[in-house]
């Protein structure tokens, strides 16, 4: 039958066809079509034989050919046919659709719906005959039948896309649909239901097909709704990624039904998609900026939603398209910025931290992307690396004009700005530690910065540069060259620089032999330049080279204590074999070294600081160095035994011109002598028992000549007058002069030579009598130079007046000094000891120089002398001194202290400032070392496990011992009274309390304290009030709100000051005893006010946050739960502030700061309420809701309360500026001349502290404004409560014009006889004026 149809098809006679295939039945006409395609021939030749044969006029054709189809869309899914074949016959049946009439196609439309239901599509493929059924329907203009109406075309397909959208679909053919949906023109309405179908398919889908889907779903964006498809894509794999993390915390969680996918195919098909997005953005820019668009509202909103670890992967692939880079970095740094910010604000008050108990970390997402990054996300990391060095460049340390930049490298950062370059230097440390191929490119570019950023502070990439060295020291190994490369620009780099720079390299020198021998050579070349920077760089490069290379026989780190952090790496592999090679290098290092000792003072100094370091890590080049030193000294040191003074002090100097240098520092070389022959002595004697005796003479022979000279030097230093030196009380200090200068550079060495002295001393005497004399002798030498010079400082007003001279004590040797001094208690050491401690002067000197040493620690993260560097020793040495500080400032109050002391603080009150600041360094520089240093204060409990430190108990007891001071200097009588130790000890108190945990007891107890002693104490020291309420104020606001207590401060200050009318009585409820008449104004009231604007900060933060969530919401006739908790707070805050403002707008303020600051909050309080009332506007257009009864009390409260006392206070604050204005007049008038600038200036200041008051009215007015346009959207009349007010800046007073009138009607009748006369003469006045004043432009 088939081939006679074929034939038939072929002649020219279509009646005989359409005979021949009506006697067709429909099964017939099927299965001659199956066995026809099945046989795969001429398959098509049937097809349109058949369509032939099926005109479309003919009912019967209409009929015949939807059989067809019928037949074909079942065939086509079998999955029985060829695809080639199955392409010939859908693209077949496309063309011909075309043909039949609307009914047919719905019909054929309502037969591929029922298909899709049912789930029987297998390829797909029979949905691009769909697709053009769908398109030639929409266009078809005749009405069809649907249900019981009729549609036309257009409505017919939205019907049917609604249905099918509506049903059930096959997760197998979801791919298949979508890209069928791309081929039918869809309205907006339609394409939104579409994409929100698929969305939902999502999560019924195999993770493995989801990557195709999002591809179709992208393309099909391009029509629109761009928007919702990547909100739902980045809110599925959120979801997916949080539920993998709940996973990995819980893993052995029973109650979850499915298990889900592996980790790894998350992140793999994560990547995939990502790169799927990014592909379609480089087609369809639109979807970029979308994508950025949508972000930013979203993190408006709830900024854990916007940007969560696979969107930000998403944006920083997207980045690399230079186009949005900027956008996008931009986008980033503020949400990064604004996080950090917002942590530090709920970090800072319990009442925010009550309000959102979660706080979400943006820079946690960002290094989670790194670590997710490391599944093959190759695309994602040039954007992180990109990002990281775009965050460390915006927020570098900035260096303060013209002085030197405050380094951030150690302690915490505190500053959003400083923790998003903490952030950026993470970022780029782990993702050099994860991804191999993009490392050259990291170390490549930190080393460019450093290069090329010398002028500013450029620690935070050594820092980064150092960590990533330690991180994979031989992968710098293939970047060696970029390495020696910069080490080509060291002679041009600032000292600091060269120094980190070397430091954080050297890992790589011990590995790469090339890269030392470049090295080296650089540094040669340099110690000949003439750049003084370059040459310190040589010494300091070479100093880190014998520091780090060993010669054999060399002590190992752990005899010599080594510093921790400084050899990052141990790679001692070539001290087996290359030792003797090592040796060689370094004398040869030594020898370049020794040229350096006939430079400029720097130069020596940095070599004189760098010996004892090398001595102590290559111990066998100490018999070099001691050579070296002992002729270096010689040149200055006078044999002869009566001699004095025992150094040629002259040969330390030299003039250039008329300006005169020092050009030895002989102190500081003196200090490296004792320094390395007091570690000579402790350690190499032991190792040298085995040693051949001849090295061993000649070792004694330089110790023995070093002692015997350091002894003599001793001697005739005790024995010298400071006119031995040409110093003495006469001498001019003055460093104006060549003479001064001079004497000022004699005085500094000498002083230092007897500190050196006065260490070796006390060191070597193992507490004799006589050595302990001697160093009081010494002292005795010490004290009177430096009270000479701090005596002509104080004449001369210079800069050396204020500096004290840096200290030649190692911070060691004053953690064991003071020890002995305070508590030795040993009884074959007291009667040397008696000879020290008779001495107060030496005593103060001592806890002063502890106290020199803690600051510059706390300053710069080291300190002079030996083992400065040394982080951990520096631990133990502030553990010492502090047990000791503490001890003696316990035990022995300042006023037991003897009454008749001469000027200079007492010991005590020293103690005090030193533990003040040793608690502030310690909580800078060893945060995580807190609970042992407070284990070490604690001598009760010596033994306790360091596992079980209770860090809130320990701070706690240290509190209450500072807390009874504070309580015994407060009762003290009025004599007695110390202000200076007061303030010092409420500081402390403040320092202390940080330690504590807000949550616990203690804490509470502590507030409940510092409460109770504001209340009791009328403290009238106007800086320790200050200090007492800010410690209220800062432990109070981690506990709850400080509302209430700024309520009660504020009645105080009005009871203490008096009302603005001064008819009215105040009742007196006196709560704090501290605000009285010396301390209500300004001191007090300012700190209220300070208090209360912070206040202000969180009810704006609240309401902007409040504003977001309300456009969030999905329901927003229904308001959140956490919404309503927000409003709740917020009023209840404004309603206590605006009784706060009630008390102080009623109080008669003096004029000055506490007027100014007190109009500017109002203007602030206003301006913040009317963003409320703004806020209810906009939930009220939203919503149909009416506004709650709360918000009806506070606007109740500031109509009554709060605005007519502000136009009262205006009032008021302009009669005090009239009264002082006419006051001046007066005086004016009494002396014209002298007083005209005096009037100027007030009229100026006059000027100044008006201004607030019309932004005051303006900010009211705004406030009522918004107030008429709630009552309207609300039909509440919140007006009813706001008076109308009277009081403008241009107010006419009716009663003082009515007088006035009077008086000049009164006038005008005295003087009508001669009013013509009066009238002339005032014109020539007028007339005259002019004149006068060009003459005196002339």
């Amino acid at each position: 039958m088939a081939q006679r149809i074929l034939s038939l098809a072929a002649e020219e006679s279509p009646e005989r066809l359409q005979e021949a295939l009506q006697s067709l039945g429909e099964a017939e006409l099927g299965e001659m079509v199956t066995r026809q395609a099945l046989k795969g021939r001429e398959t098509a030749a049937l097809l349109r034989g058949i369509f032939k044969g099926s005109p479309c006029s003919q009912r019967s054709g209409v009929l015949r050919r939807l059989q067809v189809y019928k037949h074909c869309v079942p065939l086509v899914e079998s999955g029985d046919l060829h695809l080639g074949k199955v392409s010939e016959i859908i693209g077949l049946l496309m063309l011909e659709a075309r043909q039949l009439p609307g009914h047919a196609l719905a019909e054929l439309a309502n037969l591929f719906v029922d298909v899709i239901k049912g789930g029987s599509l297998s390829n797909g493929k029979s949905l691009e005959l769909f697709s053009t059924v769908l398109t030639v329907l929409a266009s078809s203009k005749e009405s069809l039948a649907y249900g019981k109406g009729e549609l036309n075309g257009e409505e017919f397909k939205k019907q049917l896309i609604n249905t099918l959208c509506s049903s059930k679909w096959d997760p197998q053919c979801v791919i298949h649909l979508a890209n069928m949906f791309r081929d039918i023109p869809l309205s907006g309405e339609e394409l939104q239901f579409v994409v929100e179908k698929i969305l939902r398919m999502f999560s019924k889908l195999d993770l493995q097909e989801i990557p195709p889907l999002v591809y179709q779903l992208l393309l099909l964006s391009a029509k629109g709704s761009k928007k919702t498809v990547l909100e739902g894509i980045i809110s599925f794999f959120n979801q997916l990624d949080k539920r993998q993390k709940e996973e990995q915390r819980v893993p052995q969680s029973a109650d979850l039904e499915v298990a889900t996918m592996p980790l790894d195919q998350l992140r793999h098909v994560e990547g995939t998609v990502i790169l799927h997005i990014v592909s379609v953005i480089n087609l369809d820019q639109d979807l970029g900026e979308e994508l950025i668009r949508h972000l930013k509202t979203e993190q408006q909103k709830d900024p854990g939603r916007a940007l969560c670890p696979f969107s930000v992967a998403l944006l920083l692939s997207v980045a690399v398209k230079h186009r949005l880079q900027e956008q996008i970095f931009d986008f980033l740094k503020t949400s990064i910025t604004r996080s950090c910010k917002d942590l530090q604000f709920l970090q800072a008050s319990k009442f925010l931290q009550d309000l959102f108990p979660q706080q979400y970390d943006v820079s946690a997402v960002i290094l989670e992307v790194v670590k997710n990054s490391a599944f093959g996300w190759d695309h994602v990391t040039q954007g992180l690396v990109d990002l990281g060095f775009s965050l460390m460049e915006s927020y570098e340390p900035k260096k303060p004009f013209g002085g030197k930049a405050a380094d951030t490298s150690y302690g915490l950062s505190k500053m959003p700005a400083q923790q998003a370059c903490k952030l950026g230097a993470s970022i780029l440390l782990e993702t050099f530690k994860v991804h191999e191929p993009i490392r050259s490119e990291i170390l490549e570019q930190v080393l460019n910065r450093v290069l090329t950023k010398a002028a500013s502070p450029v620690t935070h990439f050594i820092e980064l540069l150092s960590n990533i060295v330690v991180s994979a020291p031989l992968v710098l190994q293939t970047s060696s060259s970029k390495v020696t490369e910069t080490f080509d620009n060291l002679s041009f780099l600032p000292i600091d620089t060269v120094q980190g720079l070397l430091r954080a390299v050297q890992p790589l020198l011990k590995v790469s032999m090339s890269v030392r021998d470049s090295l080296i050579l650089v540094l040669q070349k340099a110690i000949f330049s003439r750049q003084l920077d370059a040459r310190k760089a040589a010494v300091a490069g070479f100093l880190l080279l014998l520091r780090n290379f060993k010669v054999l026989g060399s002590l190992s780190s752990s005899q010599c204590s080594q510093a921790i952090g400084a050899t990052q790496i141990q790679a001692d592999v070539h001290a087996c074999y290359n030792s003797a090679a090592n040796e060689a290098f370094c004398l040869e290092i030594l020898g370049s070294l020794r040229r350096c000792l006939s430079q400029q003072a720097d130069v020596r100094l940095m070599l004189y600081e760098g010996f004892y370091d090398v001595l102590r890590r290559n111990s066998q080049l100490a018999s070099s160095i001691m050579e070296t030193l002992l002729s270096q000294i010689k040149q200055y040191y006078l044999p002869q035994p009566d001699l004095l003074p025992p150094l040629k002090l002259e040969g330390c100097i030299m003039a250039q011109g008329d300006q005169i240098f020092l050009q030895e520092p002989l102190a500081h070389l003196l200090c490296c002598i004792q320094h390395c022959l007091a570690w000579y002595k402790s350690t190499v004697n032991l190792c040298q028992g085995s040693e051949d005796d001849d090295e061993e003479e000649e070792d004694v022979g330089f110790e023995q000549n070093f002692e015997e000279m350091l002894e003599s030097v001793t001697r005739r230093m005790i024995k010298s007058e400071l006119e031995d030196f040409e110093l003495d009380k006469s001498a001019d200090f003055s460093l104006s002069s060549g003479v001064g200068v001079k004497n000022n550079i004699y005085a500094i060495q000498v002083m230092g030579i007897c500190e050196v002295l006065i260490e070796y001393n006390f060191n070597i005497g193992n507490f004799s009598k006589n050595k302990f004399e001697d160093v009081l002798g010494l002292f005795t030498c010490y004290n009177k130079l430096s009270e000479i010079l701090k005596e002509k400082a104080g004449k001369n007003k210079s800069a050396l007046g204020n500096k004290t001279a840096r200290s030649f004590l190692s911070m060691g040797f004053v953690s064991t000094l003071l020890t002995a001094l305070f508590r030795d208690n040993a009884q074959s050491h007291e009667e040397s000891l008696a000879v020290l401690r008779s001495s107060t002067e030496f005593l103060r000197y001592a806890v002063s120089v502890a106290l020199q040493k803690v600051q510059q620690l706390e300053e710069t993260g080291q300190t002079d002398g030996p083992d400065g560097q040394n982080l951990e020793k520096m631990f133990q040495n502030l553990c010492k001194i502090t047990q000791v500080l503490l001890w003696r400032y316990t035990s022995i109050p300042t006023v037991v202290e003897e009454s008749g002391k001469k000027k200079g603080k007492s010991i005590s009150l020293l103690c005090l400032e030193g533990l003040l600041r040793i608690f502030n360094t310690v909580q800078i520089l060893y945060t995580a070392r807190i609970p042992q240093f407070l284990q070490a204060l604690d001598i009760t409990d010596g033994d306790a496990e360091e596992t079980d430190i209770n860090v809130t108990e320990k701070a706690a007891f240290q509190i209450r011992q500072f807390q009874r001071s504070l309580v015994n200097q407060l009762s003290s009588a009025e004599d007695d009274f110390n202000a200076k130790e007061t303030q010092s000890l409420i500081t402390v108190l403040s320092t202390l309390s940080k330690l504590l945990d807000p949550a616990s007891q203690q804490f509470l107890q502590f507030l409940t304290w510092t409460v109770k002693v504001c209340k009791e104490n009328a403290l009238e020291d106007i800086s320790c009030c200050k200090g007492l309420l800010s410690l209220l104020f800062s432990v109070h606001v981690l506990y709850k709100s400080p509302v209430s207590l700024l309520r009660e401060l504020a009645q105080d200050i009005h009871a203490c000051l008096g009302d603005i009318d001064q008819d009215v009585e105040v009742e007196s409820r006196c709560h704090f005893a501290i605000v009285n008449a010396k301390t209500a104004a300004p001191t007090v009231c300012l700190l209220v006010l300070g208090q209360v604007d912070k206040v202000l900060e969180e009810v704006d933060w609240l309401i902007k946050k409040l504003t977001s969530l309300g456009s969030n919401t999905s329901d927003p006739s229904q308001p959140s739960n956490q919404t309503q908790a927000l409003e709740k707070g917020v009023i209840l805050q404004l309603g206590t502030l605006l009784t706060v403002y009630h008390e102080l707008v009623q109080t008669a303020l003096p004029a000055g700061s506490c007027v100014d600051t007190l109009l500017r909050s109002l203007s602030k309080t206003y301006t913040i309420l009317t963003s409320l009332i703004k806020h209810y506007i906009q939930a009220c257009r939203s919503t149909s809701n009416t506004i709650p009864g709360r918000l009806e009390k506070l606007v109740k409260l500031s109509g009554s309360h709060l605005t007519p006392q502000c136009y009262s206070f205006i009032t008021y604050v302009q009669n005090i500026h009239s009264e002082s204005l006419s006051f001046m007049e007066e005086k004016k008038k009494k002396k014209k001349e002298d007083e005209a600038a005096a009037v100027s200036t007030v009229m100026a200041k006059v000027l100044r502290e008006t201004k607030p008051i019309p932004n005051l009215i303006f900010a009211i007015e705004q406030y009522e404004k918004f107030l008429i346009h709630l009552s309207k959207k609300s039909k509440v009349n919140l007006m009813q409560y706001m008076k109308l007010s009277t009081s403008r800046d241009f107010r006419i007073n009716a009663s003082v014009l009515d007088s006035a009138l009077q008086e000049h009607n009164t006038e005008d009748a005295e003087n009508e006889p001669h009013n013509d006369q009066s009238s002339a003469a005032e014109h020539t006045d007028e007339n005259q004026e002019p004149k006068k004043k060009r003459r005196r432009k002339k």
